[in-house]
């Protein structure tokens, strides 16, 4: 039980840093300039995530096909369950924009979902690799958080919902930490390496589907993948010098 309350622990910080970054937009003017490099430097950390530690340390499995075959089956989720929630908001109806702002709650959530996952299975595997993942989580997650908010204050939603939705993130981190931790737990390596590599691949789905495409409505390019490679390289940093 001490393990699981530790792996908690570790989750609560990109949890706390998603909600600071929805804090932040409720006291700044936000464009979507800002938004788009918020959400750019994001998905830098993302795939820093994914290719600096996530990949590598699956693939040191005996049987690297299982890997590989996980990474596909997370993106192929992802895609279903991204297909599954444009159905039900066409039947919910509501503005362009308004869809749009609900399908990045629900992305950032599946990411959150994620996040936990991550952290529940790397806490089985050693304690300063949960440790790395979840500290690495907490640049990406505040800029998510800034940009989930933000957007939902452009469409007029109330603060108190605002801050409502905000704190609800916190649910599905805890709730994949749970599923990572438990179900995994003394089970062979190969299951919990293959658990990391389907989480990655639902993690690069999500940037590369749902966070770029929004990151790329409005901004300067360039400053744009700036940002992009400085959350690559600010992660790398971390894993090299605190993983």
């Amino acid at each position: 039980m001490e393990g699981y309350l530790t792996a908690l622990a570790l989750a609560a910080l990109p949890a706390l840093g998603n909600f600071a970054g929805g804090l932040l937009s409720e006291f700044f003017n936000v464009t979507q300039r800002t938004l788009s490099f918020a959400l750019h430097a994001a998905a830098g950390i993302i795939l820093g995530v994914i290719s600096v530690e996530l990949i590598p340390e699956s693939l040191r499995a005996a049987t690297p096909w299982v890997i590989i075959l996980a990474f596909a089956a997370g993106g192929g989720f992802f895609i279903a369950l991204d297909a599954a929630l444009g159905v039900v908001q066409k039947r919910i109806g509501g503005t362009a924009g308004g869809a749009g702002a609900w399908a990045i709650f629900f992305g950032v959530a599946v990411d959150l979902f994620s996040d936990g996952v991550i952290i529940g299975t790397a806490s089985t595997i050693e304690f300063n690799l949960g440790l790395l993942l979840a500290l690495a989580q907490v640049p990406a997650d505040i800029p998510e958080g800034f940009a989930t908010i933000a957007n939902f204050k452009g469409q007029g939603v109330a603060r108190g919902k605002r801050l409502l939705l905000g704190a609800l993130f916190a649910v599905p981190i805890l709730l994949g930490t749970t599923v990572g931790y438990w179900g995994v737990r003394g089970q062979p390596e190969i299951y919990k390496l293959a658990l990391l590599a389907f989480t990655a691949g639902i993690l690069l789905t999500v940037a590369i589907e749902e966070m770029i495409p929004e990151a790329h409505k409005e901004g300067d390019a360039r400053l744009a993948t700036t940002c992009l490679i400085g959350g690559f390289a600010l992660f790398a940093l971390l894993s090299v010098y605190f993983g």
